[in-house]
């Protein structure tokens, strides 16, 4: 392979379009009041938060991630695309409307109001970690990745600054509207190029679906997939094609065991939609309950296709470049350098654009992935501000003015801009794969805030004693279990996959929050009333549902796509 270059035409395509989606997202920026700020005024439309949605979780790190554990012949890596369906699904039914009714700007302050300040404050403060470790980080981290292959003299600290600042550069004036509209922008950029990508690829292999297959089974028996520590350890290893596609996996898979299908992933996925306000705050932008709910439908309904434009493009790299030479690149990670793609499985997609694209098109994809990687950034940056300034500033300080409130956001996405780029050397020290970093980061920070939720949710005694304790319980054990993995306190624990940690954290918590629910005071009945789920709630809706067309009754569009979900997933179990 020779050292990536990219044209003229192309450098001129990916500066023209980065420095229009930075002038594009300012002018759409509201600020006129902290909720346009945070909020984008609470104007939008089921299209927009669809989209916003879906391009907020398929961002660039996510398009590098399902590649890359596709190249690993970790197709299962797509239970966590179509089990957004299930969730978001359950969202729209039982948690959206008490966001939406109750007017609150974050997550955490929807825990304040179920229990006390005490949750909040916790709950701001580790999600605010999460937003700076897993979303912000990433992001830069696969800019850098790809900045780094075109200016390799460059460098990755000055290419993490200048994207940190870019991403920047619009959040802080704009607000979550510049977020949000440049947000659907890139959506659409991505989903044509991912459909580019794999059109070309299809073309470079010579065929379609079924000669993909034949050669993969090819390659499986002649023993040219390289499957490293797999063979060692005794671990899952596919033997055809047909089980490379197979969503579930044995027990002793090392990425998706079956019984991380029905216990973790689900877990994770609730948290990431339903609780992480990185996701939640653009809903909550929604013009009305049912603008709300249509575009979480819509969001899931985008996430079907991931499968054959964002997944199959990893397995056709294995195909097509599983023996190239990417010495000439000079990619260096902690474990060494780069020689065949096997080494930086992460390079998957970067690979893939280069190798295959034409002049133009390259530039454009090139320009939208990296567009992508900026809008989920300062995403990130716009959701972790809104923490920071309303959970903590205002609480701290009551009489500051609208205005005021946006001056801190602003300042405190400044600094959040240092932190998350302080952050991104570390990635791959942690993990030679970017969506086990994903997922391991959330499989030990969500369980304690879904346990939290799902109580408050649906149990009318759940205490706010019992949340706090669950909560401080569910950081010391999840800091208990990473310190014995880095020690090898107990092996027996350290064997235990990361869904199967994460389950264990949820069931830990949730028994900790019942038994002090039960032997502390009672929550207070008002937040019983206001903010747990009832008979009552389901019966009035279902009246008020009467008087919409079926096409716009949530309930008949959600059965629909559980129906289209049901058919996707059974051509693939």
């Amino acid at each position: 392979m020779e050292s990536i270059g990219l044209s003229s035409i192309d450098f001129i395509i990916i500066i023209v379009y980065l420095i229009g989606i930075v002038f594009y997202g300012i002018t759409k920026g509201k600020q006129q009041s902290s909720e346009d700020y945070f909020l984008g005024g609470r104007t939008m439309t089921w299209p927009i938060v669809g989209i916003a949605l879906f391009s907020a979780n398929i961002s660039s790190s996510t398009l590098v991630g399902l590649a890359s554990d596709a190249f690993q012949t970790n197709i299962n890596v797509y239970n966590y695309e179509w089990y957004a369906v299930v969730v978001l699904i359950f969202f729209a039914i039982f948690f959206l409307p008490f966001y939406l009714k109750s007017g609150v700007y974050t997550m955490p302050e929807f825990l304040e109001r179920r229990y006390d300040r005490r949750s909040r404050y916790y709950f701001s403060f580790i999600t605010v970690v999460g937003n700076v470790m897993v979303d912000t980080a990433a992001g830069l981290y696969v800019g850098n990745i790809v900045l780094k292959l075109l200016f390799p003299e460059l460098p990755s600290l000055a290419i993490i600054i200048i994207l940190a600042v870019a991403s920047a550069a619009y959040t802080i004036p704009g607000g979550l509207n510049s977020v949000i509209q440049t947000e659907v922008v890139q959506a659409i950029l991505l989903i044509f190029g991912s459909c580019l990508l794999t059109y070309f690829a299809y073309d470079q292999l010579g065929g379609g679906w079924h000669l993909m297959m034949t050669k993969l089974d090819s390659m499986l028996a002649s023993g040219q997939v390289d499957f490293g520590s797999r063979v060692e350890e005794g671990k899952f290893i596919p033997e055809n094609a047909q089980e490379v596609f197979s969503l579930v996996r044995p027990a002793n898979d090392e990425f998706m065991p079956w019984w991380g299908l029905i216990t973790g992933v689900p877990l994770l996925g609730f948290y990431f939609w339903a609780n992480n306000q990185f996701m939640v705050q653009r809903v909550l932008g929604a013009k009305d309950l049912n603008h709300g709910r249509w575009g979480a439908l819509f969001a899931g309904l985008l996430k079907l296709p991931v499968i054959f434009i964002m997944v199959v493009p990893g397995i056709l790299a294995l195909l097509l470049f599983n023996d190239l030479d990417i010495s000439p690149l000079n990619y260096i990670t902690p474990q060494g350098p780069c020689t065949r793609l096997s080494d930086c499985p992460n390079l998957t997609y970067p690979v893939l654009l280069f190798q295959l694209l034409p002049t133009g098109i390259l530039g454009l994809v090139v320009a939208g992935l990296l567009a992508a990687m900026m809008s989920s950034v300062s995403a990130t940056f716009n959701s972790a501000s809104t923490l920071v300034t309303m959970d903590f500033v205002k609480q701290m300080k009551p009489g500051l003015t609208s205005k005021e409130l946006v001056k801190v956001g602003q300042i405190v996405t400044a600094i959040l801009v240092v932190l998350a780029a302080s952050w991104v050397p570390f990635i791959e020290r942690v993990s030679d794969s970017l969506w086990d970093y994903l997922q391991l980061v959330i499989a030990f920070t969500s369980p304690p805030a879904v346990s939290t939720f799902v109580l408050g949710m649906f149990w009318k005694k759940a205490s706010p004693t019992g949340s706090f304790v669950s909560l401080l319980f569910g950081f010391l054990l999840a800091i208990f279990m990473i310190l014995s993995a880095v020690f090898e306190w107990v092996p027996a624990l350290n064997e235990i996959h990361f869904l199967g940690k994460a389950s264990l954290l949820f069931v830990s918590c949730l028994t900790v929050h019942v038994v002090v629910s039960l032997l502390s005071a009672a929550p207070l009945q008002a937040a019983v009333k206001d903010y747990t789920y009832r008979k009552e709630i389901f019966v009035a809706e279902t009246q008020e549902l009467k008087a919409l067309s079926w096409y716009r009754n949530y309930r008949v569009l959600s059965i629909i796509l559980l129906i289209v979900t049901s058919l996707v997933v059974g051509w693939f179990w």
